[in-house]
């Protein structure tokens, strides 16, 4: 008698593992409705059939971009405006625009963490904070003190964190603010068997809400983490360039709307129905949208707002973002705005945190400016998520301006259309501008076009 596998019985053993591997990646996706872009379908396709034993692991893990949700049982928001921003937000299942007042928006790290911290102080009902990282640092460990002091004093304290932001963070101690009397969850947590495919998927959503439902209730957000380096600097590099603003109004009730199924995610708790305030309010014209993103949304809707709105864009455009590496829709979106006689500005660091994006960055760069857009790169590390269209709409908040933050993570914008606070960011973005470099375009070698392809995929998948 023979011993061992034959070499036919081993291609035979690994033809049905594929074919088996193959038919639960086809059925998976069918089953959760994945919309997936045409270079993940391929290479995913590619990967389980060249490596199936690897492939198919890491698909179960990974592979997962949108949550299968139930149908919704209120029929989405309608809304009559002359605005395309307004009308292509509520087009996606977002909200329609809600009053808000008291806008501030913080020109340095100093007035951010003054506002942070006069809306944690006054606080008297509730504090609902979503970050996704609360360092282990001075600035960190003070706000967790902050917060301690209010759940003591009968605050109700909330604070969602991302699970793989919080070990970023370096864990810092957290069990005081339950000790305190407050809540803590973690949003997906990496410690635990992701058997729900949702390891891949981050909450870089970025909110701190006081007192949801009530007159004096605040709202700060933006693209700030809760750490030293966003707002005082670390002792040996000064902080971060970044853009956060607080305001007051009835806003505030579709912010905690997002918290509030974010939370229920994270923690298991059910999701409270609106408040009749909330759905009786009179119907806005302009006001703002809080613009969420990601896998419990339907549609990528920060991307395809991008999208239509380089499109209907007639005199400028304005983007601020660490990371900029898009899709190839978004891009020639871009191009074709700037080609047309568009304004087109875009600012970002000369050297960002993250080595790959810098890399693989330079293909997009090299496409805008040729299209006739500008480029200007910061000299010190600039963190701040912004994107201005003419007057009509300013969109402000967590996500970057690539595959990462516009295809997988869960990202909160505020979308504005008041004329005079959409000039507000506008001079934000001119405020920062001169100290920034313009980017000049340098054709790059074979080797160098093949390995930002390469990278460029890889990006897109991770």
């Amino acid at each position: 008698m023979q011993s061992g596998l034959k070499i036919t019985d081993w291609l035979t053993l690994h033809e049905l593992l594929t074919v088996v591997a193959v038919l639960i990646y086809v059925a998976t996706s069918h089953a959760i409705q994945q919309r997936r872009h045409p270079s993940a379908a391929i290479a995913w396709m590619l990967f389980i059939l060249l490596l199936p034993y690897l492939a198919l692991p890491i698909f179960l893990l990974f592979g997962f971009r949108k949550l299968r949700r139930p149908p919704s049982l209120t029929p989405p928001a309608t809304h009559c405006s002359d605005s395309w921003a307004v009308e292509t937000i509520v087009s996606l299942g977002q909200p329609a625009p809600a009053a808000y007042h008291a806008l501030s928006v913080h020109q340095d790290g100093k007035e951010a963490r003054d506002a942070l911290l006069e809306t944690i102080r006054t606080a008297q009902r509730s504090i609902d904070l979503c970050t996704f990282l609360l360092r282990n640092d001075t600035f960190g460990n003070a706000i967790i003190e902050q917060l301690c002091e209010k759940a003591r004093s009968g605050v109700r304290v909330r604070v969602l964190l991302d699970g793989v932001g919080n070990l970023i963070a370096g864990r810092p101690n957290l069990t005081r603010i339950v000790d305190a009397g407050g809540k803590l969850a973690l949003f997906v947590n990496p410690f635990h068997w992701p058997w729900k495919g949702r390891s891949n998927l981050r909450n870089h959503r970025k909110l701190l809400i006081a007192d949801a439902g009530l007159a004096s209730g605040r709202l700060w957000c933006g693209g700030r983490n809760l750490a030293a380096e966003y707002f005082d600097g670390d002792g040996k590099n000064p902080p971060w360039r970044d853009l956060s603003f607080d305001l007051r109004g009835p806003l505030l009730e579709q912010a905690s709307a997002v918290f509030e199924g974010d939370w229920a995610f994270a923690d298991g708790e059910p999701t409270p129905a609106q408040s009749p305030a909330a759905q009786d309010a009179p119907p806005v014209t302009q006001g703002a949208q809080l613009v969420a993103s990601g896998p419990d949304q339907a549609d990528d809707t920060l991307h395809a707002l991008l999208v239509t709105a380089a499109y209907r864009a007639r005199e400028r455009i304005v983007l601020a973002t660490p990371y900029f590496v898009p899709e190839s829709a978004l891009l020639m979106a871009l191009c074709l705005a700037a080609r047309r006689g568009v304004s087109v500005d875009l600012l970002m660091p000369a050297r960002s945190n993250h080595r790959m994006s810098d890399i693989v960055r330079g293909r997009a760069l090299r496409a805008l400016e040729q299209a006739g857009a500008r480029v200007w790169l910061a000299p010190d590390m600039m963190h701040a998520k912004l994107a201005v269209v003419d007057d009509v709409l300013a969109l402000a908040g967590s996500a970057n301006f690539d595959s990462r933050s516009l295809f997988l993570n869960y990202e909160v914008m505020v979308a504005f259309h008041e004329p005079p606070d959409v000039r507000r960011f506008a001079a934000w973005f001119e405020q920062e501008r001169p100290s920034a470099q313009r980017y000049v375009a340098t054709p790059p070698g074979l080797i160098r076009d093949v390995a930002d392809g390469m990278l460029l995929w890889l990006a897109f998948q991770l």
